[in-house]
């Protein structure tokens, strides 16, 4: 994992999507009130994760999610990792199902 920018203006998921169709991008919607969300995250920053992603609180920012799951067809989850590609969501995963392994495997699958 190289970035790790925090996810806080809803404009921002057009800049997602746009950097998509450069590389994947991985979106981390975290609840700071979970201890497995603080599970999932530990597990991405503490292993290396071959994609850059985007970190979104979902408490602080609710309405980013629900846009995120509007935008990419996807039910709200938290933990949840959405992985970007050519601005389509191609992979989520959530609570312990967050892995840097899968989240790698999807990554070489998507280039």
């Amino acid at each position: 994992m190289t970035n790790r920018p925090e996810l806080l203006d809803e404009s921002e998921i057009e800049t997602i999507v746009s950097q998509s169709f450069q590389a994947p991008v991985l979106i981390f919607k975290h609840s700071t009130r979970c201890s497995i969300s603080s599970m999932a995250l530990n597990r991405l920053t503490g292993n290396p994760v071959p994609v850059d992603f985007y970190y979104l609180d979902v408490i602080a920012n609710r309405n980013i999610s629900n846009l995120l799951a509007s935008r990419f067809s996807v039910h709200h989850e938290s933990p949840q990792v959405l992985m970007i590609v050519k601005g389509e969501c191609v992979y989520e995963a959530s609570h312990l199902e967050i892995t840097a392994s899968e989240i790698a495997a999807q990554r070489a699958m998507f280039g």
